[in-house]
């Protein structure tokens, strides 16, 4: 294995508008997880801000690039793909390349809807797709306090910092302090 840190941090952040209101629209998708509502996010793939931000975080501490490096908008193999299955196979090429996923936290920014309720079960969603304790994830919310686009209510916005580890792909031996 080349040398190079035992640790490396990565951010990921993520915009997306709201479609205008529709007839039959019942749930917005936030960390693979259906949150009633009637307005989803525009997007190329499922349009899950979230999940595309955690997805950056874990490509850029690995230096791997980006999610659009990965999952163009510009493929149509992407158009509406579930954004739960683009996390997972990123962070399946961060294990290929010999880094453990130690801690996440994240912050999705919301006038609406509340999502106090859901944080949990957001929390639990990724670490399932991460095959990580749920004890490692964190979710948490905010609003725009009805400043700019997210307190008008006209997008959502997500951050992401993931912390991860290098790991010997043979033998699991983790190279950082135990």
């Amino acid at each position: 294995m080349e040398e190079r840190p035992s640790y490396r941090v990565g951010l990921g952040h993520d915009t997306h508008r709201f479609n205008p209101p529709a007839p039959g629209v019942v749930s917005l998708r936030l960390g693979g997880v259906d949150i009633p509502y009637d307005r989803a996010l525009r997007g190329h793939s499922d349009a899950d801000v979230l999940l595309h931000a955690v997805t950056d975080a874990l490509l850029g501490a690995a230096a791997l690039g980006d999610i659009g490096d990965h999952f163009p908008d510009t493929d149509e193999n992407n158009r509406g793909r579930d954004s739960a299955e683009m996390l997972a196979l990123a962070a399946g090429l961060l294990r290929s390349r010999g880094w453990s996923i130690v801690n996440l936290d994240t912050i999705i920014f919301a006038e609406a809807p509340k999502l106090g309720a859901f944080k949990r079960v957001i929390a639990e969603k990724i670490a399932s797709v991460l095959d990580l304790p749920a004890d490692r994830v964190s979710v948490k919310a905010k609003t725009g306090e009805k400043i700019g686009i997210i307190g008008r209510g006209e997008a959502i916005s997500a951050e992401a910092i993931v912390l991860i580890e290098a790991i010997a792909i043979t033998t699991g031996i983790h190279f950082g302090h135990e």
